[in-house]
């Protein structure tokens, strides 16, 4: 066991008294050490119900024969963090639980992990780690929330954003936002349409890390505590087996992550998100690769944020079992395994389906015959862009720019009503080393939403969106302004022109005769995490990923 390092001989007396202090004893120590890593934190829903699953997974360790070490590590919440300077901390955020999972495991010789997860970047991070240590583990999604009611309609989080441009807009008044405000997040779980958690909690589940269906199980249902101690009794089963985490990360089952989030309009940051595990894994995954995917393989599941429906609809429609048998049968699967010790195929071949569900409809009749969005390059984005396609069929735009420097400029001119039909918006400095942190622009579209331009204007950035912006929206544009990107060349009223089709982010403009230099709204970071994160991360079209040396030099 590798947990000999620090348990066996007489040299490891002082670790063993150690050890003993905390309560184990010899028949403790002498058991392979299974490392429980959970996010558990009490300023959001997404993770408050994490303490209560630890517990089921560390009981299921011990029935397995397996003694469990338990860990907290940190979360950052999207939804709360939104809008803010605190949103700069969300994806470097993940960077940190990855390393501080790596360092707890390597540092105290275990022998194995179940990780527990929940918003948003707490489930790559939880991969990533998975893919450094290669050891026998897997990892279990806390769960969605159940949706809010306001009017006896279905409402989440997406829709309190939305209502906020609504009420600058002068749609809804004071009293109509608070009562959207109060019903939207009933109680725990991550939030509940196919935003970022939900679609990296089934991209994990394709991509074999997480037992198929059990991230499906929403945070409040009962049987959610089953599922977190067969993890515990599983993770034991792969510690006799000698089963590590890189197995099951390969180029296949990446494109069959890529697949089901495509074919259910998932977050676009499941692109950064899997090129960053991919990287981890050692696989070779490009981010062409994912308009290749979205080209053929259509949408198929009526999930917000461009649907109708929620995480918990599609559980009790089928869940993931079913969502992946359509796909087979359309042939855009391959069989691999998984960590619940059966291929991806023989755990779709238990699918059950619900009787007259409207969720997940099938391959020849889709919601969307494309994928929900496409990679695109051009003057404006030599090295790559993602544009979101969820909740439209628009595949071109054209329009002149309204350039901002910072999201915090752009808010305020949406709030103004300065924003017209027609416009593109064009947000500059959030890329990962110019924001510092890469944030996600969901209070600017939100708002655009909520005053009836979600159709009418486009929107290009080197940030990020949330999994629950909806519109004709492009992120992720390389190379970012911070490091010269074209992007930081741009003038109001130049006109651009975003061509999925063609895949293209152009404009005519003389981007050559203009200045290379650009000026952030506010001076970067010099210390700090931030500062740390800027200084070592990778372009968005590699993950945004931190390693050293630079990978800019």
């Amino acid at each position: 066991m590798q947990s000999d390092a620090i348990k066996t001989g007489p040299d490891r007396a002082p670790a063993r008294a150690m050890l003993r202090a905390t309560g184990r004893d010899d028949a403790a120590m002498a058991r392979p050490l299974i490392a429980v890593v959970h996010n558990w934190s009490d300023v959001s829903p997404c993770n408050i119900n994490h303490r209560e699953l630890a517990a089921e997974v560390r009981a299921g360790i011990e029935a397995g024969g397996g003694t469990a070490i338990e860990f907290n590590t940190i979360a950052v919440t999207d939804g709360i963090a939104m809008g803010t300077p605190g949103m700069r901390a969300s994806l470097a955020s993940r960077e940190v639980i990855a390393d501080s999972i790596e360092l707890a495991v390597r540092g105290h010789c275990l022998d194995g992990l179940v990780v527990l997860c929940g918003c948003d970047k707490t489930i790559p991070a939880a991969a990533m780690a998975l893919a450094r240590l290669d050891l026998p583990g897997l990892m279990l999604y806390g769960g969605s929330i159940l949706p809010g009611c306001h009017r006896d309609h279905a409402i989440t989080i997406q829709d309190v954003f939305e209502a906020v441009g609504a009420h600058a807009a002068g749609r809804i008044d004071d009293a109509e936002l608070a009562a959207i405000e109060k019903s939207a997040c009933p109680g725990a779980g991550a939030c509940g349409g196919q935003f970022t958690a939900n679609t990296m909690a089934l991209a994990s589940t394709f991509l074999g890390l997480s037992p198929m269906g059990l991230n499906d199980i929403p945070a409040p249902d009962p049987s959610k505590p089953a599922a977190a101690r067969w993890c515990g009794e599983r993770v034991m089963q792969m510690v006799r087996e000698g089963i590590g985490a890189r197995r099951f990360i390969t180029p296949a089952s990446l494109r069959n992550a890529a697949v089901a989030v495509t074919a259910t309009a998932g977050s676009t940051n499941a692109i950064l998100h899997l090129l960053a595990i991919a990287r981890e894994a050692g696989v070779a995954f490009e981010l062409d690769a994912f308009d290749a995917i979205s080209r053929q393989t259509p949408v198929i599941a009526d999930l917000k944020p461009g649907g109708r429906y929620m995480a918990p609809d599609m559980h009790l429609a089928g869940g993931s079992r079913l969502l992946g048998a359509r796909l087979r049968e359309a042939g855009h699967l391959s069989d691999q395994p998984t960590v619940s010790g059966r291929s991806l195929f023989e755990e779709i071949d238990a699918y059950t389906e619900t009787p007259g569900q409207r969720v997940i409809l099938d391959c020849r009749n889709p919601v969307k015959s494309r994928g929900g969005f496409g990679i695109c390059y051009g003057n404006l984005a030599p090295e790559g862009c993602v544009v979101k396609l969820a909740g439209h069929d628009t595949l071109r735009f054209a329009g002149r720019a309204r350039v901002f420097d910072g999201e915090e400029a752009c808010f305020a001119a949406v709030q103004r009503r300065e924003i017209v039909a027609g416009d593109v918006v064009v947000i500059r400095g959030e890329g990962p080393v110019g924001g510092p942190g890469m944030r996600e622009m969901l209070a600017v579209t939100a708002a655009l939403v909520g005053q009836g331009l979600g159709a009418e204007v486009a929107l290009i950035t080197d940030g990020r969106f949330s999994g629950a912006t909806h519109g004709f929206m492009v992120g992720h544009v390389c190379p970012e302004a911070a490091l010269g990107g074209p992007i930081a060349r741009l003038r109001d009223g130049d006109r651009i022109v975003i061509d999925v089709e063609a895949r293209t982010l152009s404009t005519d403009a003389d981007l050559d005769a203009r200045p290379v230099a650009w000026t952030p709204p506010q001076p970067p970071p010099r210390s700090g995490a931030l500062a740390k994160f800027a200084a070592t991360v990778s372009s968005a079209s590699t993950g945004a990923c931190t390693g050293f040396p630079d990978p800019r030099s």
